[in-house]
C-alpha cells in the first residue's frame, strides 16, 4: 500500500521560496518512480518534475526549470521539491504522486497510479 502525505505548501509573495515534502508511509517507496504535478483553478492537472528510482534520472516542465529541483531521501520514503524565484502563474495545488512501472518516469499525469491529497501554493504578486 502506498500512502502519499505532502505538507510544506503555503502563501509566499512572488519572487520567494518554498519546499515541498511528500512521505510515503508504505513499504514500496523505494521502488518507485516520483512526481510533483499541479493544478490551477479552471486548468488542467500539469506536469511540474520527475525523478527516478533511485533518483538518476530527473525531468522538469518547461516553465519550472532552473527554479524549481525535485529530490528523493530513499532512507526517509520522502520526496522534494524546493521551488525558487516563485510567481504568481505557479499559484496551484501540487500532488505528489508515484509510479510503480519499472523503467519508466510518467511525464503525464496519467503515469501515475498512486497520489496524495494536494497542499495549495499560494504566490501572491
Amino acid at each position: 500500500q502506498v500512502t502519499l502525505v505532502e505538507s510544506g505548501g503555503g502563501l509566499v509573495q512572488a519572487g520567494g521560496s518554498l519546499r515541498l515534502s511528500c512521505a510515503d508511509s508504505g513499504r514500496t517507496f523505494r521502488s518507485y518512480a516520483m512526481g510533483w504535478l499541479r493544478q490551477a483553478p479552471g486548468k488542467e492537472r500539469e506536469f511540474v518534475a520527475a525523478i527516478s528510482w533511485p533518483g538518476g534520472s530527473i525531468y522538469y516542465a518547461i516553465s519550472v526549470k532552473d527554479r524549481f529541483t525535485i529530490s528523493r531521501d530513499n532512507a526517509k520514503n520522502t520526496v522534494y521539491l524546493e521551488m525558487n524565484s516563485l510567481k504568481p502563474e505557479d499559484t496551484a495545488v501540487y500532488y505528489c504522486a508515484a509510479s510503480a512501472r519499472v523503467g519508466v518516469v510518467p511525464r503525464l499525469p496519467a503515469g501515475y497510479e498512486y497520489w496524495g491529497q494536494g497542499t495549495q501554493v499560494t504566490v501572491s504578486s
